[in-house]
Formats: C-alpha cells, structure tokens, sequence
C-alpha cells in the first residue's frame, strides 16, 4: 500500500470516443515560429529543441487557473498539441506521421519574466514553464479525422479580442519532422504528447480574464484568469 494516494491525472477527452486518452509525457517544442522567435529578441534554431511539463499540472478546458505566484508577467501561448498512438524510436518522419493518434489545441501558460531571467542565467526554464495548472488542453480528434496538416488558421482571443494569428503551416519543423527528431532521444510511447510551439502574438494576461484559443477543424480551449494564488 502507497503511503498516500496522489490525485489522479484528467484523460483527454477524445471526440467521438467514449474512453480518454491517458496522458504519459508532455513535451513541448520552443520557438517553432520565426515570427515568435523574433518578438523574444531569439534566434531561429537549426534544429528542433525540447523543454517539458508535468502531466500532473495540465487541465482540461474550461479550467479557472488562479493568477501563479512568484510573477508579474505571466503570458499566453496557443499551441496544436499532438497525441502519439504508436511507439516511436529513432524513426523516419514517414513512420512519425502514422504514428500520430490525434490532434489538439492547448496552451502553454508561461511565468516569462522568471523564465527570461532563468535563460539570462543560464539555468533551467521550469519556474516559467512548469506552472501549476499551466498547461490547459483540449479534447483530441482523430487524426484520421483531422486529414492531412496545412495552413489551418490557429489564434488566440483574449476576452474577445485576438492576441494571436498565424497557421500551421509557418511552424518551422512539421509534425513527422518533430516527432522523428524527438524519437532520436527518448522511446515515444501512447501517452506522450508534443505540443508544437506558438506562433508570435504573446502577451500578458491578468485576473478576470478569459482565453480562447482556437485552430481549424479542431475543438477550442478556454482558461479564465482568477484572483492570485
């Protein structure tokens, strides 16, 4: 017997689909857009690069997240969120992309001061990524329901008005090209999702507000801001 029980992590709800998909991993993609990579003062990457979060501090939407402690500067990123539903490992992006169960729309809450003061250090970006409650996802569709990825519209409103505005297709490394980079390092398995990175357009956020983010063919995600933790 544990000697305590530990709250159990929300299955995804899937569109047509009575059971859930479990959540195992979350990995998430940085500065997948130029345009984003350009706001933040960055670079654009030559290769794909990782951080994660846990799956204990995701939520589903429709979720009230009390303003996060610990910062004055807290932003949103809208983001196509991929669920994998096969094994994964050092595969071609051909294999990668059948290996896609279905695809999402989250956000990507984000401390960004502690995170840019973390990156100016030279240390980890967890205080600003890792935000209790800061990953707020979407039920999933089907790939096979979704089609083949474009220039589906992705966007982000925050209370009514649009913050964000890009497509899929300015991602800078598609879906098989991440995941097969991605199984290079780490056994892909069910369970495991990639959120793609954001496109350019973050801001911040405050108390009272609500967000909406949305991307064709896909359901949207909604997070209202509380009063501070």
């Amino acid at each position: 017997m544990p000697l305590f029980d530990l709250p159990p992590i929300p299955d995804l709800p899937v569109l047509e689909e009575a059971q859930g998909y479990p959540v195992r991993r979350i990995f998430c993609v940085g500065r997948n857009y130029a345009a984003h990579a350009a706001e933040m003062g960055n670079e654009v990457p030559e290769q794909p690069f990782y951080f994660t979060k846990s799956p204990a501090n995701m939520v589903l939407t429709g979720a009230t997240l009390p303003y996060p402690p610990g910062t004055s500067d807290f932003h949103h990123e809208v983001e196509l969120v991929v669920a994998l539903g096969a094994e994964l490992f050092r595969a071609t992006p051909q294999d990668a992309a059948g290996a896609v169960y279905g695809y999402g729309t989250g956000l990507d809450m984000t401390r960004r001061d502690l995170q840019i003061a973390e990156r100016k250090k030279q240390r980890p970006w967890d205080l600003g990524k890792d935000v209790e409650g800061g990953t707020v996802l979407g039920p999933l569709t089907r790939a096979a329901d979704v089609g083949p990825l474009g220039a589906q519209a992705i966007t982000l409103d925050v209370d009514g008005a649009t913050r964000q505005a890009s497509t899929l297709d300015l991602m800078i490394h598609d879906v098989p090209h991440l995941l097969a980079h991605l199984s290079g390092f780490y056994h892909l398995r069910p369970g495991d999702l990639v959120l793609t990175g954001t496109p350019e357009g973050v801001g911040p956020v405050a108390p009272g507000m609500t967000l909406t983010g949305r991307i064709d063919g896909l359901s949207p995600v909604t997070l209202t801001l509380g009063e501070m933790a």
